[in-house]
């Protein structure tokens, strides 16, 4: 069984579309998933780039780009009534769910439909209480080791080179973005591409 890590952060509408294309991408093979929340503003921060929701243009595209993808793949999606908004508590809630600073995908449905349904406040305090009501944490939401875990996942993907949610990582490769489900399908099918051309990206010169 072949190990995937899917790095996420629920603030990401690229992330919840490809949260709920993911079973049909991966139908067929043999695989295990680690949900992986980090904090995506870390990683934006760490690599010198804003967001495309803090970009006039490109912001206004995403959430079209975001409403149209939905539709096109039949995914129930309606835009939060402030975006972006701070993740922090809803990341925190994933943690706490878990032990081990994975929480399982029932969790992270749960957290992303909270987000992405209804066209609702994201970290509205009284949603946000029923939310964790309906997650039972085993862990108190605001303890230290949350803080701790976030900080590593986030800390981890930056050393695996992740630079942007959603991205999913297996055999120490990267495939980052929604769009990049197929290539990730094409790979788990033994695609003998990745053996001929997937270091030629290495080697070209800046």
């Amino acid at each position: 069984m072949k190990p995937i890590t899917f790095y996420l952060d629920f603030i990401s509408p690229f992330a919840y579309l490809a949260f709920e294309a993911l079973p049909e991408a991966l139908m067929g093979h043999s695989v295990s998933v680690s949900y992986k929340p980090v904090l995506f503003a870390a990683l934006l921060k760490h690599h010198g780039q804003l967001g495309p929701a803090e970009i006039p243009g490109k912001r206004e595209w995403t959430y079209r780009q975001v409403l149209w993808l939905a539709r096109q793949n039949g995914v129930d999606l309606q835009l939060p009534a402030q975006h972006p908004f701070n993740p922090l508590a809803l990341l925190r809630l994933a943690l706490a769910c878990s032990d081990n600073g994975l929480p399982n995908r029932y969790v992270c449905e749960t957290i992303f439909r909270h987000v992405w349904q209804g066209g609702q406040d994201a970290v509205d305090a009284q949603r946000r209480q029923a939310l964790t009501t309906q997650l039972a944490p085993v862990r108190d939401v605001n303890d230290e080791l949350a803080k701790i875990q976030l900080r590593s996942n986030t800390d981890d993907a930056i050393a695996s080179g992740v630079f942007g949610v959603p991205t999913f990582e297996v055999d120490g490769k990267l495939f980052w973005g929604l769009d990049a489900l197929p290539m990730l399908t094409a790979y788990l099918d033994g695609d003998a591409w990745f053996d001929s051309d997937w270091e030629s990206a290495n080697r070209v010169s800046r």
